[in-house]
């Protein structure tokens, strides 16, 4: 299934509808740990996801970061405007349309979005190295990837390839890489 798009390919039985009421919950509550140890007062998350998506994909128009979060272009115009302000933004006229400006990083905004993502590793990295033992630690890299594949775009037939027991991914067997921890 696509991100935001549609329903699934087939009906999830019980046993999926639980796990995904579970890692809802799991992923929330991570989320609010992960937001909790960074600096706070910075930056709202919404601030924060603009900033790495400028990051990420580079200078952006105030339309497309819009389109890319998922917000309405006013409410994207409102935290754009507040982290320039903030001097973590700086704007300058788009290359070939004279209307529209392009938003971009500073160097400030760098090292506030490197601090925020310092912060967040620093306490995951501890959470991991005093809650999880080795094994724990050997199922949490291969549930990560399996997170990376549900939140990647789902390529055509995904859903008839998962219900009749398909793998997917060309090269594998189907059972779960042991990847390292990026």
């Amino acid at each position: 299934m696509p991100y935001g798009d549609g329903m699934p390919a087939h009906e999830p039985d019980q046993e999926q509808v639980r796990i995904a009421a579970d890692l809802t919950a799991a992923v929330g509550q991570l989320s609010r740990r992960l937001r909790a140890a960074s600096p706070q007062g910075e930056l709202t998350p919404t601030q924060r996801s603009a900033l790495s998506r400028i990051a990420t994909d580079g200078a952006a128009t105030t339309a497309a970061m819009a389109r890319a979060e998922l917000v309405r272009p006013q409410s994207m115009r409102l935290t754009l405007g507040y982290l320039e302000e903030q001097g973590l933004l700086e704007r300058a006229p788009h290359p070939t349309d004279g209307r529209q400006v392009v938003f971009s990083l500073t160097a400030e905004g760098r090292r506030t979005l490197a601090s925020v993502r310092q912060s967040k590793r620093s306490w995951l990295a501890g959470a991991i190295a005093d809650r999880l033992t080795p094994d724990e630690q050997r199922t949490l890299t291969e549930a990560t990837e399996l997170l990376k594949r549900l939140t990647a775009p789902a390529p055509p037939n995904a859903g008839a390839d998962a219900q009749s027991g398909a793998n997917t991914k060309p090269g594998t067997d189907g059972a779960s890489d042991n990847l390292a921890v990026q």
